[in-house]
């Protein structure tokens, strides 16, 4: 499915992971709520390397003086008890980091994606994760910033970060970058949902950039019912995604889709899932889950963390089977 030239990415070696290469499951919403769930993210990592980890990101303004600081949560008004994206997500991974920096075999890497999630646009807090990630630089896939906007080569690293396609985003974690200096995190292209029915070459115009290197859908670009509404998947909506697909990765993009869920209504409420994320089955979830695998989609995103990487995993191992044939 890698469609692409080595040079339209900006990749260094074969090691690293091209756009079509593999598909990973891409843990949604991966921290707790009010204290509650605080299991996700051993979930995400139970489910074997590599994986995306979704974190949504927040400035937390103590009342009564003290640091800002970066938390993870989903929104709402912020108490101060929600955990640091330091301690709930670097803190938790630092072993694994450590160990892959240590290990030749680099072959697999990235290991980790966080895939980062502003709630807000303020410049504290883009700067604050930026600090944070500068503390991490050993561990990250990084890039120099040339004089254009020209994809260069890839360093990689155990992890790569990635994050919207706000252009504040992009003023810290790009323009503000000195020419020379290193990229630590990359960006989603920009996007045309106007009309969700339109081609995906109408909503999505740019080749991959220094900075902005992927692509972030709703689903309901590939069937614009939604998940809730959906039924049987159907053959027009399979050749959609992968004109979807084959689309970015021309354009040198990694591509995901969010969130598809197959959950009953008590697994939902009992593990703070969204409703507007599921089908109506599991096995209307599945067929999409396949499909994607199939199609090469990079990054699949789910709150099933378990049962899509298991089924990522087995795919991996049939095609594994049927390439030594």
């Amino acid at each position: 499915m890698a469609v692409i030239l080595w040079s339209v990415l900006g990749v260094s070696s074969a090691s690293a992971q091209m756009p079509g290469t593999r598909t990973v499951l891409d843990a949604h919403n991966c921290y707790p709520y009010d204290g509650r769930w605080n299991d996700r993210i051993d979930r995400a990592l139970s489910a074997g390397f590599p994986v995306a980890i979704e974190q949504d990101v927040n400035l937390y303004v103590p009342p009564n003086g003290g640091s800002p600081r970066v938390v993870v949560a989903h929104g709402g008004t912020l108490t101060g008890k929600e955990p640091t994206l330091e301690s709930y997500f670097f803190g938790r991974v630092r072993p694994m980091m450590e160990a892959a920096l240590r290990n030749p075999d680099h072959s697999q890497w990235p290991l980790i994606t966080l895939n980062l999630d502003f709630k807000t646009e303020q410049p504290e807090l883009i700067q604050a994760v930026w600090a944070v990630l500068a503390k991490h630089q050993a561990w990250l896939t990084t890039a120099v910033k040339g004089t254009s906007n020209q994809a260069q080569p890839l360093k990689m690293g155990p992890m790569l970060a990635l994050t919207g396609s706000f252009d504040a985003q992009q003023k810290v974690f790009y323009d503000d970058v000195p020419a020379g200096g290193r990229l630590l995190v990359f960006g989603a292209v920009h996007t045309n949902e106007e009309n969700k029915a339109a081609p995906p070459s109408a909503i999505e115009t740019e080749v991959a950039t220094n900075y902005r290197r992927w692509w972030n859908n709703p689903w309901d670009v590939i069937e614009t019912e939604g998940q809730e509404k959906a039924g049987v998947w159907e053959a027009a909506s399979q050749q959609r995604l992968k004109a979807f697909v084959r689309h970015a990765h021309k354009q040198g993009l990694w591509i995901r889709f969010y969130t598809l869920d197959g959950a009953s209504k008590a697994e939902q409420s009992r593990n703070g899932w969204f409703a507007d994320y599921n089908f109506k089955s599991e096995a209307l979830a599945k067929q999409r889950w396949n499909a994607e695998i199939a199609d090469g989609v990079d990054y699949l995103a789910t709150d099933e963390y378990e049962k899509v990487g298991a089924l990522i995993k087995r795919s991996s191992k049939d095609s594994d089977a049927t390439a030594r044939k």
